[in-house]
Order: C-alpha cells, then structure tokens, then sequence
C-alpha cells in the first residue's frame, strides 16, 4: 500500500506540473500573443468575441478575469486530485489514464492557440 501511495503522490507531482505548463500556454503566452496581435491589427482582428469583450475593457480587467481563472482552475484540478489520491485500485488508474488525457489535450489547445496567434501576427491572418 505503501509503495502505491509513493507512486500516486509521483504522478500527482507530474500532473501539477503538466497542469502549470497547460495554464502559461493558455493563459499567459495567449494573453501576450493576443495582445501583439491587437496591437498589431487592432481589436477587429481577434477572432474570439469573448476575449475581444475583455480586451474592450481594458488590461486591469483582461488580467483579472486571467487571474481569476487561474485561480478557479487551481481548485478545481486540486479537488481531482483529492479524488485521485482517495481512489481504490483499479479506479484511481483509470482516474490517472483521464487526467493525462485532460491535460494532454489542454496542452495541444494551448499550443494551437499560440500556432494560431502567431499565425495572426506574422501572417496577418488566424489559421481558422
């Protein structure tokens, strides 16, 4: 039992690490790319109408509303991984198998987001 719980505390360790990596690509290299696209090409430019509203706004509220789902997004994945570490055997695997999952595609998103930006300010044009 001993040995499992050592394994499970590893993996909870990759995963906080995965999880910050999804959230700087989300959020902050998003939030940077978005904010040279705008500035390059103005507001009209961002395709996404919700960060468009944000960025209408100004940048106290498009960094708070960041911050602010930093935060959300740090509870939500610490209650995942509480019930991760309450897992019986073979559940708490197939729990492991869907948090890899999950952040195996908010990785891919973030980095598509980031293709997609960049594709805006050097192409002057997104990719979708």
């Amino acid at each position: 039992m001993r040995r499992r719980s050592e394994e499970t505390e590893a993996l909870i360790e990759e995963y906080w690490s995965w999880f910050a990596v999804a959230l700087f690509l989300l959020l902050a290299v998003d939030l940077l790319t978005t904010a040279g696209a705008a500035s390059k090409y103005g507001l009209a430019a961002e395709s996404n109408p919700a960060m468009r509203w944000l960025l209408e706004r100004g940048v106290a509220t498009v960094i708070g509303v960041h911050l602010a789902v930093v935060v959300l997004g740090a509870l939500g994945f610490a209650g995942i991984v509480r019930l991760l570490r309450r897992g019986r055997p073979p559940y708490d695997r197939y729990l492991a198998y869907c948090i890899e999952a999950w952040l195996g595609l908010l990785v891919v998103a973030g980095l598509t987001v980031f293709a997609n930006n960049l594709s805006v300010i050097v192409l002057g044009e997104s990719l979708v």
